[in-house]
């Protein structure tokens, strides 16, 4: 990390952070003298920081705050190491960190340590997941008293309407995309293709497949990158799930295969069907799929994004090459076989997502679970059992989901529900103009 430093002399402010449980960076600034600090001996904050809620306050019957005394935790770099800041007018670098306690011991309430927990199940097994991610955002010119598309820096003029993978629509923005993947190559943030997608000024980034831990890094990292750089420009960017009411929602949609100790991938038989793991995977995924809605949905604002015939899917099925299913196994070659979920929102936490989907596909495997049949057709038109409705139903099945409780510890659990209790008791006193100024680019 000291040679990292050294080879970018220009740094001059420092960020060590971590991410709480709404997916939020939660740290301090340093000037670049006190960096070594950091690496050397850790950073001390409350522990209670990764477990505030969306406003960034304290929960209020929580046992980290009063209970124990409001303790200090310390924070250690992760493997990720020094990353640019390049929205940042100032020449920074920030260091990725993972909290624990003062014993040394991870502490639960840390989401990546949640998916770290999650992995070494996994790596005990000699298995190991590929993940990749595909964001979809809006940006957005909230300026004014409505939101609208931020208007062009090529024409200014404003589309209005969505043009699905229109080059036009990318084109008008080329300063700002370019620059994205200018800040992404920095970062070490693995970006492939960007298109347009249907709802006005949406766009959609996929990063590519590889270790889990780095593609939940690069996801947390992509959308610091995406928010800062669109008011670098002068708009805003929104992960949220669904901005605009007559609008497409912004899914974040996860691929996944694994691999055993050879490196072979064991969804792979050489055949488009795919093999006895890859059902036991699925049908794990499906299993959880309720409990884990609050994972994928974590907001009261993303709710809205759930409308059946919207590309959001509401029922709890699979099926091949099928998008209007919540879990999909894409075409292609076979020894590129893998699983596509697509639950959750564009207003995630990454670690907890990627958590909650391997940790459902493990214990399928390991339980040997049954898929059901593969649906065929529209998945919105049949029968199938419905994801929680609700906000508050969410939570609720969150709380006592057997599967829920086989992939996270009790600790973050509690500390989950009862951050998303204190906010869902808050969120019903908000206008809708207040809901969107307070997760807009929070989230």
């Amino acid at each position: 990390m000291s040679d990292w430093l050294t080879d970018h002399p220009d740094i001059r402010a420092v960020r060590t952070a971590a991410v709480d449980l709404n997916g939020l960076t939660r740290g301090k600034r340093m000037p670049r003298a006190l960096a070594s600090k950091a690496f050397e001996a850790g950073v001390r904050m409350p522990l209670s920081v990764l477990n505030v809620d969306i406003k960034g306050e304290d929960i209020e019957a929580s046992p980290l705050v009063f209970e124990t005394g409001d303790r200090d935790g310390v924070l250690w770099p992760t493997e990720r190491g020094f990353v640019a800041m390049p929205w940042l007018e100032t020449p920074t670098a920030l260091l990725p960190m993972w909290m624990s306690t003062d014993a040394g011991v991870p502490f639960e309430g840390d989401p990546r340590h949640a998916l770290r927990r999650v992995l070494d199940r996994y790596a005990a097994k000699g298995l190991r997941p590929v993940v990749a991610t595909e964001l979809e955002f809006y940006l957005v010119d909230d300026s004014g008293k409505r939101l609208r598309p931020p208007a062009s820096p090529r024409s200014g003029k404003r589309h209005t309407g969505g043009e699905v993978l229109s080059m036009r629509v990318l084109d008008a923005f080329d300063t700002f995309f370019t620059e994205l993947y200018d800040g992404c190559e920095a970062m070490d943030i693995p970006a492939e293709t960007a298109i347009s997608e249907s709802g006005a000024g949406q766009f959609e980034i996929n990063l590519t497949h590889g270790d889990a831990m780095k593609a939940a890094d690069d996801t947390w990292l992509f959308k610091l990158l995406v928010h800062g750089l669109a008011r670098k420009h002068g708009f805003a960017a929104s992960f949220m799930a669904k901005p605009y009411p007559d609008q497409a929602g912004s899914g974040m949609h996860a691929h996944f295969s694994i691999l055993n100790a050879s490196g072979h991938n064991i969804f792979n038989d050489r055949t488009d069907a795919g093999t006895p793991a890859l059902k036991h995977a699925i049908a794990g995924c499906l299993a959880a799929m309720p409990g884990s809605t609050l994972i994928f949905a974590p907001h009261g604002t993303s709710y809205d994004r759930f409308v059946s015939g919207a590309h959001a899917p509401t029922g709890i099925g699979w099926a091949y090459e099928n998008r209007t299913a919540a879990i999909r196994v894409p075409s292609g070659l076979p020894i590129a076989r893998r699983i596509e979920h697509r639950a959750a929102g564009g207003d995630i936490n990454a670690y907890l997502l990627l958590a909650a989907m391997l940790g459902a596909a493990l214990i399928g495997l390991e339980d040997k679970l049954q898929a059901p049949e593969p649906i065929t057709g529209n998945a919105y038109s049949q029968d199938l059992q419905q994801i929680p409705k609700t906000w508050e139903d969410a939570i609720e099945t969150f709380e006592r989901d057997p599967f829920i409780a086989r992939i996270f510890a009790k600790a973050l659990i509690r500390n989950y529900v009862l951050t998303k209790r204190q906010e869902a008791a808050f969120f019903g006193d908000l206008t809708s103009t207040e809901r969107l100024r307070l997760y807009l680019d929070t989230v």
